[in-house]
């Protein structure tokens, strides 16, 4: 019997454009859903001081764990758009 760890691995993006990267970022965090958080940012500087931030956000919702026989029904089981974090015997 094996037993994996699994989260949600999906993936969100969102962009804000302003002169002020503090606004900016508060802006791309009130447009992400319950349980998301921003893992990375990327500014683009454009004339005038305008910036352009892209932000990139993904669940963190609580592990899980799954169980199946093998390493073939695992990944059978694993849901749509999570990743298996860890895999032991039991």
């Amino acid at each position: 019997m094996l037993i994996a760890t699994i989260r949600p691995a999906e993936k969100h993006t969102a962009t804000a454009e302003g002169t002020e990267i503090p606004e900016l970022r508060a802006k791309l965090i009130a447009e992400a859903p319950d349980g998301w958080e921003m893992v990375s940012a990327h500014v683009e500087m454009k004339p005038g001081g305008i910036r352009i931030v892209t932000g990139k956000f993904q669940r963190r919702d609580e592990p899980r764990e799954i169980e199946a026989e093998d390493m073939a029904a695992l990944e059978a089981k694993l849901p749509n758009g999570w990743q298996m974090l860890s895999v032991r015997t039991a």
